[in-house]
C-alpha cells in the first residue's frame, strides 16, 4: 500500500527489495560507538521477521526515490490491553530535518489506532539523546531506563572445568596415539601429539636410559 503525500516526503509500506538497504542504514546508524545497545540488537532478522510477521507497521520514507529513512513496529495483545510498539526508527544522515521521522511515526501510530492499539511503546539507547528528545516532542514520556549487567563467562567455573575436560581429552587422545605407534616402533621418542590432539605435550613414554643409541 502507498500513502498519497503532496509533498517531498513519501512514505509507503516496506518492499523485500528494501531489507538490504534498510539493514545496511541501520548498520551505519546504530553503531557499537555510538549505541552499543542498540549495536547489539539490530540486525538483519530484526528487519526480515518484522517484515515477515508486521508488514502494516513497517514503513518506508523516500525522497526523490532515494531511502530516506524506516520504521519497524508491531502490535502486541496482554490481556485486554492492546499496545503498538516502535522498534526501530532509523533516518538517512543526508536527509535530516525534513520531516521524515515525524511522517514515519505518524504514519505507523495512524495505522495501529485503526487496528487498536490504545498504548504505544517506544525505547532506545539512553545515549541516544536526539532520539529521546524527538519522541518526547512527539508526545511519549514516563521515561524508564533498562539496567543490563553482564558476566565474563571465561571467569565462570564451568567454562573453567570445561577447559580442562577438553585438555584431557586431547592428552588422552595424543597418549592413545603415541602408544599405538610405540608399539610399531619401540625406539619412538616421546614428542609433541598431532594436531588432532591439540598439540599437547606429553610425558615421555619411553625412559631414555633403556634405548640403546643414547
Amino acid at each position: 500500500m502507498q500513502f498519497d503525500d503532496n509533498d517531498a516526503v513519501f512514505v509507503r509500506e516496506l518492499g523485500i527489495d528494501d531489507i538490504a538497504p534498510i539493514y545496511h542504514l541501520g548498520e551505519e546508524l546504530f553503531t557499537n560507538e555510538l549505541y552499543p545497545y542498540l549495536y547489539r540488537t539490530w540486525d538483519e532478522w530484526e528487519v526480515i521477521g518484522l517484515y515477515n510477521t508486521d508488514p502494516e507497521y513497517c514503513l518506508v520514507a523516500e525522497i526523490d526515490g532515494e531511502l530516506a529513512g524506516f520504521i519497524l513496529g508491531t502490535i502486541i495483545t496482554k490481556a485486554s490491553l492492546t499496545y503498538g510498539y516502535i522498534l526501530w526508527l532509523g533516518v538517512n544522515p543526508k536527509c535530516q530535518r525534513q520531516g521524515v521521522a515525524d511522517k514515519l511515526v505518524d504514519k505507523a501510530i495512524a495505522r495501529m489506532i485503526e487496528d487498536g492499539a490504545r498504548f504505544m511503546l517506544v525505547d532506545t539507547d539512553p545515549a541516544n539523546v536526539p532520539a529521546i528528545k524527538f519522541f518526547s516532542r512527539k508526545g511519549f514520556g514516563n521515561t524508564r531506563e533498562h539496567v543490563f549487567l553482564s558476566m565474563n563467562l571465561s571467569q565462570h567455573e564451568h567454562y573453567g572445568r570445561l577447559i580442562e575436560y577438553e585438555f584431557q581429552k586431547a592428552e588422552r587422545a595424543g597418549y592413545r596415539r603415541f602408544t599405538q605407534r610405540s608399539r610399531r616402533n619401540p625406539n619412538i621418542r616421546a614428542g609433541k601429539a598431532d594436531a588432532a590432539a591439540n598439540e599437547v605435550i606429553l610425558n615421555p613414554l619411553v625412559n631414555e636410559s633403556s634405548n640403546s643409541d643414547e
